[in-house]
Formats: C-alpha cells, structure tokens, sequence
C-alpha cells in the first residue's frame, strides 16, 4: 500500500472526513483522493459517500491493507495469496535494507519448521514473518522468540482456545487443557495426540549481526488458523477444530501488537511466558546437539533458557528438542 493509501485510511479511521477536507490533510489533490478511494474499493474496502464525506463501512477479510487498517503498532505489512516462505521473502527484505515490516501469506508453499522440518501451511492459516532491528547484541535473540510465542498464545486464546507455550518455540493445546488425562485414571486420551500437546502454532527466527549488536532479526510464526483438522499432519490442531473459525484479521491485529508491546519491554518476557507456559512443571527430556537430559521443567532463564532440575542438579538447557513426559 503506498503511502497516501494508507495516510488516507487512517484519516478515516475516526469518520466521514469530506473529499477537500482529506486533500488538504494530505496536501494532495481532489482527483488524488478520489483515485485512492477507489483504489481501496479495489482492495475490497467499502467506502461509501455520504453527505457528510467519505467513510468506511466494511473491511475486507484478508490481506495487506485490511490488517494495516486500525492495526496499533508501527508495521507495514506486504501479503500474498500464496508465496514459498514468508522467512525467505523476509530475509529479501532484511537484506534490502526494510524494517519493521510484516510479511503475511494466505498459503506457503514451501514453509519449514525448526532443524528444517517440513511445516504444513494450507490456505487459511495465517502465515507471518515480522523484520525488525532490536537494539540488542546477538546473544539477546532468543527473548523475541519467547515474545512471539507470547504474542500468538494469547492471540489465540482471545480467539477461544485454551492455548499455552511448549519450550522452546510451539503453541500447543495440551491434554491437561482439553479434559483428557492418561487412561489410568479412566479417561481416554487421543492415541495421535502427542506427548507435548496439539501443536497450534510454531515460530522461527532468523538474525543476522555483528559481534555486539543485530543488524536485522527476522521472526516467523505459522498458526493454523481457519484449516480443516483433515488438512494437518497428525498431532496437530487449529483455531477452527477448537473454537471455530476467526476473523483472521483481527487475529494478526492482536498478534502484532502483542508482540510490539512486548518487542519494547524484553524484561517483562519472561513473566509473560511463564503465565502461558505449559512445560514449567513437566517433567521433560531434551535431545541438544550433544546429549540427552532429563528432568522437571522448573523455570526460563534470559534470554530463552530452560532451567531442568535433573537427579544430577540443576541445568540450564540454551537449545534442543524438548518432549514433555507423563509423570514418574
């Protein structure tokens, strides 16, 4: 959306504003408002004239200029019906010098997880990457992960599901959460569910920098969001298979602003993840790149470390895959 566009909907954002009224604003011409206003009719806004000036009575359901529509934080957002990874046209932009910009998607075609896993990502999720420059040295990286999480727990939770975090990067709905419980206790549980879970939502970052600071930190989160259980990999969830469908505007709305929020306050990350967590608690085993640990999950560490209370002591774990366990 070029400028005056979006100069223009935020006039609008408080009411009817008449056409030479805009145009002074703007400090453009007549024909340059008329021109935008239907280039946003073109958009699938309805904006309609009234006596009193221009207004805008509907939104439309998706898409770049609907999510920057009332969005409160400071992003600009690039979408696309379909593209291949919205962390790989992110890191275009980050390399192209762009910051604090959103890169949305309805469907990605060749989306990954963690470690390169493959990521399912139909149409009807939402599928976002945000490029921004944190003024933080590398090592601090890892809070904006915990951040994002934060962010889409509770985007998702506003949306009706009992969602919660798994260290170190996925949004789940746990058993504990959905009324099952072991089957020892005479309730059955999903036998595809697995331990750990119903995966809702995954993040994944990317940065590049120098020695003491981040040149640009790139954060993708991928929630299925409007997408049919049959759509999804076994262990999975969505939105529309817990609550029901939502308006998946809003949603990235909320999400965004969340994590802008939280973007501008690291300190206060960490208490936000441990109010969502589900791993805090658990007892868990994590697969790093060296060894195998096992233990209760008992508390997060900045920027992103899991503290596990192992039979040996104490550890503090930076990076691994984490499982949650049944209880001993």
């Amino acid at each position: 959306m070029n400028e005056t566009r979006r100069a223009l909907l935020a006039e609008l954002m408080s009411g009817p504003v008449a056409g030479p009224e805009l145009a002074e604003r703007l400090e453009v011409s007549r024909a340059a408002i008329w021109k935008q206003v239907e280039a946003l009719r073109d958009e699938g806004f309805g904006v309609e004239s009234t006596d009193d000036g221009y207004v805008v009575a509907t939104v439309p359901e998706f898409g770049a200029a609907a999510v920057e529509y009332g969005l409160g934080a400071p992003y600009t957002v690039e979408y696309h019906d379909t593209v291949g990874s919205t962390n790989d046209r992110g890191r275009e932009l980050a390399t192209a010098g762009e910051r604090d910009v959103v890169v949305l998607a309805d469907e990605q075609t060749g989306s990954r997880g963690r470690l390169r896993r493959a990521w399912s990502a139909p149409s009807g999720g939402v599928w976002l990457s945000v490029v921004f420059q944190p003024d933080c040295p590398p090592a601090h990286a890892p809070i904006y992960t915990l951040a994002a999480a934060v962010a889409t727990a509770r985007a998702a939770r506003e949306a009706g599901v009992d969602a919660s975090i798994k260290w170190p990067n996925d949004v789940i709905v746990s058993a504990a959460n959905d009324g099952s419980s072991d089957p020892s206790d005479g309730v059955l549980v999903d036998a595809d569910a697995p331990r750990g879970g119903r995966k809702l939502a995954g993040i994944l970052t990317e940065m590049q920098g120098e020695a003491d600071r981040v040149s640009w930190l790139l954060v993708g989160v991928g929630v299925n969001a409007n997408v049919d259980a049959d759509a999804l990999p076994p262990g999975a969830t969505s939105v529309r298979a817990e609550a029901g469908d939502v308006e998946r505007r809003l949603f990235v709305q909320r999400l965004l602003e969340e994590f802008h929020d939280l973007r501008d306050a690291p300190e206060a990350v960490l208490d936000a993840w441990r109010e969502h967590a589900d791993t805090l608690g658990r007892r868990v085993r994590i697969e790093t790149a060296t060894e195998t640990i096992e233990g209760e999950a008992v508390d997060v560490a900045f920027p992103g470390a899991l503290v596990v209370r192992t039979d040996d002591g104490t550890r503090t774990v930076h990076a691994g895959d984490c499982e949650h366990l049944r209880p001993a």
